[in-house]
């Protein structure tokens, strides 16, 4: 059967895609500048509440885009600031986001032991 919340899904993660295309084609930040914006976005979403009411309303389609690992850097930090005080904000924000960290390391390592860097101005044939 058709679960609703794989559209709310696909909803969510195709806008959140669709701001961050807007902002790059109408203003001068980099995708850098507009990665960050929306880690800082997903960071404040989460202290006030806001972005653990969209997770259960959308499911883990909002867990996909990059607004999700502010997301996730505050509440591991929120969580275990409760136990440990100040130094436990700085142990939080690792316990969650240290896989997805682990696997892009491990990941990007494997692949430039694979694949040969290739000079970004041979690929699309320009001349400098």
């Amino acid at each position: 059967m058709f679960d609703i919340k794989i559209f709310y899904s696909f909803l969510f993660c195709g806008a959140i895609c669709m701001i961050a295309q807007l902002i790059l084609d109408n203003t001068k930040l980099t995708p850098g500048h507009i990665t960050s914006l929306f880690v800082v976005i997903g960071s404040f979403l989460d202290v006030f509440n806001i972005y653990d009411i969209i997770v259960e309303s959308v499911g883990g389609g909002a867990m996909v885009p990059i607004t999700s690992f502010g997301h996730q850097l505050i509440h591991g930090g929120l969580n275990k600031a409760i136990s440990f005080g100040p130094i436990g904000i700085v142990m939080g924000m690792f316990d969650l986001t240290a896989s997805g960290i682990s696997a892009a390391i491990i990941f990007s390592f494997f692949f430039t032991l694979i694949f040969k860097a290739k000079d970004w101005f041979t690929l699309f044939d320009y001349d400098m």
